[in-house]
């Protein structure tokens, strides 16, 4: 079975080309059952001082909280992505409804771009992480043997 296309996470571009995209790719270990609802993610990011392309693991959990601090956001307010296991992306929102978005990655970089307003940004995301949920579907965390399916 083939691994689906990549779907985009979050999405967030200004008119000055500054973005900060997460692109969530496929499975980790695509039938390898401790690690088969980690969904493994590429975060561009792109800002007149840098270009990065960095890797981000996501739990379920990881979804689940996202989704709770999206809800929430609103001018001074933040919603987060990426817990304390690596790469970590912040978004805090201002009163012009411009984001300031920390990206850090203890490895690699910490950087903090500034995107302009976006329209319709919470419901836009929410679509965006039904998808992922459509594409990626979490399976039994129970579940503990791997069997192909059964031919006729």
């Amino acid at each position: 079975m083939t691994e689906p296309g990549a779907v985009d996470l979050i999405h967030l571009e200004d008119s000055d080309g500054d973005h900060c995209i997460v692109r969530v790719i496929g499975r980790y270990k695509h039938g390898v059952l401790p690690t088969h609802n980690i969904l493994q993610a590429e975060v561009l990011a792109h800002a007149s001082f840098f270009d990065a392309r960095l890797e981000l693991y996501l739990l379920q959990q990881d979804l689940d909280a996202w989704q709770q601090e999206l809800t929430g956001l609103a001018p001074g307010t933040g919603a987060s992505i990426g817990g304390d296991r690596g790469l970590n992306l912040v978004l805090h929102m201002q009163e012009d409804q411009s984001l300031d978005v920390t990206i850090h990655d203890p490895d690699r970089l910490s950087a903090v771009l500034w995107i302009g307003p976006q329209e319709n940004l919470i419901e836009k995301h929410h679509e965006r992480l039904e998808q992922v949920r459509r594409t990626w579907p979490e399976t039994a965390p129970i579940t503990y043997e791997w069997r192909p399916p059964q031919e006729s």
